[in-house]
C-alpha cells in the first residue's frame, strides 16, 4: 500500500500529462520520444505533418508498462495509406486502467505542400473515464503537424496537438492539455540518426529531450535517448526482416524506475 501511495504522489503529473498526449511507439520511447522529425508511420502519434513522406502503407502495435506498474500500461495501433494525393491515417491509445483510464482515436490528412515543407491534420476522440461512479467526459481535438526538409539529411518538425484547448471541466476552466513540440532530425551518416526537440506543455515546464540511432549491422538499430523535467534515460533496438519491424527497449526514471516498451509494424509493398 505504501509503495502505491508513494506512486501515486510521484505520478501525479504523469496523470495530468495523459489527460491529452501519451507517447506511443517504440521506436520512439528509445530515443527519448525525441521523434517531432521522424518519418515513420507512428507519425501518426507525434507529427501528422511527417506522415505525408510516407511512400507505402504501413500499420503498427505498440505496448508500454509505465514503471512497471499494470495501472499504468498505454496500448497504441496505428494506420497510413498513401493516396494518389496525399497520405490517409488512423490511430489509437488507450491509457490506464479502470479506475483511471485515458482514450484516444483519430484520423488524419498529409500532404505535400510544396518541394521541401509537408504538412498534416488530424481530428480525435479523446477522453477520460474514472471508476467507482465518478464518471466520464469526452470530446473532440485537433492537431497540426508540419515538416521542413532543409536537405536530404536535416529535417525540421512541428506539433501542435489539441489547437482548440478543447474543455476538460467548467470547474476552474479545466481543459485537456495542449502540447507543443519542436525538433530536429540530421543524418550523420547512412549509419548514425541524431535527433532533439523541445515539448511544452502550456501548463508544465519546457522539457529538452534528445536521441540517438545507430545501424550497427545492416537492419539492426541501437538507439538511446535522455529527457529533462524530470531527468529519463531510454535505450532500445530494432530489426527489420522482409516487410516486418520489430522494436523493443526500456526507459529509466530516476524515483520510479523501469518502464519497458515494445512495437511491432508492418510496411506493405
Amino acid at each position: 500500500m505504501i509503495k502505491y501511495l508513494i506512486c501515486l504522489l510521484l505520478l501525479a503529473q504523469n496523470v495530468l500529462l495523459a489527460q491529452g498526449w501519451t507517447p506511443v511507439g517504440a521506436r520512439s520511447n528509445s530515443m527519448a520520444n525525441a521523434s517531432v522529425a521522424l518519418t515513420d508511420v507512428w507519425a501518426f502519434h507525434h507529427n501528422p505533418g511527417a506522415l505525408a513522406e510516407l511512400n507505402e502503407m504501413s500499420v503498427g502495435v505498440s505496448y508500454e508498462n509505465r514503471f512497471l506498474l499494470k495501472e499504468l500500461q498505454t496500448q497504441g495501433i496505428t494506420f497510413a495509406s498513401p493516396l494518389k494525393v496525399g497520405v490517409i491515417s488512423a490511430g489509437a491509445q488507450l491509457y490506464g486502467y479502470n479506475l483511471f483510464r485515458t482514450y484516444r482515436a483519430g484520423v488524419g490528412y498529409s500532404l505535400k505542400l510544396s518541394e521541401k515543407f509537408y504538412g498534416g491534420v488530424q481530428l480525435n476522440y479523446q477522453g477520460i473515464s474514472i471508476g467507482q461512479g465518478y464518471g466520464s467526459k469526452n470530446t473532440v481535438t485537433g492537431e497540426l503537424g508540419f515538416i521542413a526538409k532543409i536537405t536530404d539529411d536535416w529535417r525540421l518538425g512541428l506539433s501542435i496537438f489539441n489547437v482548440t484547448r478543447a474543455r476538460l471541466d467548467d470547474y476552474k476552466d479545466d481543459r485537456f492539455n495542449s502540447l507543443i513540440r519542436f525538433g530536429t532530425s540530421y543524418n550523420v551518416s547512412k549509419k548514425v540518426l541524431l535527433t532533439a526537440e523541445a515539448e511544452k506543455f502550456v501548463e508544465y515546464d519546457l522539457r529538452a529531450k534528445a536521441g540517438l540511432e545507430y545501424e550497427a549491422i545492416s537492419n539492426f538499430y541501437l538507439r538511446v535517448g535522455v529527457a529533462t523535467a524530470p531527468i529519463e534515460i531510454s535505450s532500445g533496438f530494432g530489426y527489420k526482416w522482409n516487410q516486418f519491424q520489430l522494436d523493443l527497449g526500456t526507459s529509466y526514471h530516476q524515483v520510479l524506475g523501469w518502464s519497458p516498451h515494445f512495437s511491432f509494424t508492418y510496411q506493405g509493398k
